[in-house]
């Protein structure tokens, strides 16, 4: 074979490669296949329940030896695995969103909970330590998101030590926080 032949066979096998990575199918696509072991899968999914929305889904792991996270088997051995198949990137720094205005919202099971910082703008939330790759988003598209009350608490409790206000649909109605003197407000 000569070395022109070799060359272009090598290209091509990686343009399919490629072609093949880039066409995965997209999140509103029900075809979306899992490539993943079973273990895998169940890590994935249980990754599910801490996810906010803002526009992209948000894993909120914000401290990996709670027992919030433990219980579900969210782990920092866990979640290492997941960052080295690809799914995650994880940050023991941590990841932080930049640039909010006085008011914004994240959605927890498909609920909104508005939060009021205490400047009018240049406002930034904290993220935790792990974002989805574009290979993650993807993947979680094919779960249902199970909504876990005791993490959304830890969330909403978390905020509030921020010094946040918080709105929300999902506190219950007689259920008011006073925390370090800040009143969350909630609605049914």
């Amino acid at each position: 074979m000569k070395m022109g032949n070799l060359l272009t066979a090598f290209l091509q096998l990686i343009t399919f490669r490629l072609t093949r990575t880039e066409n995965f199918p997209r999140e509103n696509d029900s075809n979306v296949q899992i490539d993943l072991n079973p273990e895998d899968s169940r890590i994935l999914e249980a990754l599910c329940q801490f996810l906010w929305i803002q526009g992209d889904p948000l894993p909120l792991i914000f401290d990996v030896e709670n027992e919030v996270y433990k219980k579900q088997g969210i782990t920092l051995t866990t979640l290492k695995h997941l960052e080295a198949i690809g799914l995650i990137v994880f940050d023991v720094n941590g990841f932080v969103k930049k640039g909010l205005g006085k008011h914004t919202r994240l959605f927890y099971s498909g609920k909104p909970t508005k939060i009021g910082f205490q400047n009018d703008g240049n406002n930034y939330l904290d993220l935790g330590h792990v974002l989805l790759t574009e290979r993650g988003k993807k993947m979680i598209s094919v779960f249902k998101p199970l909504r876990n009350q005791e993490f959304y608490e830890y969330v909403i409790n978390r905020w509030f030590q921020q010094g946040l206000v918080l709105s929300s649909i999902q506190i219950g109605r007689n259920q008011k926080a006073d925390i370090n003197n800040r009143v969350c407000s909630t609605k049914e």
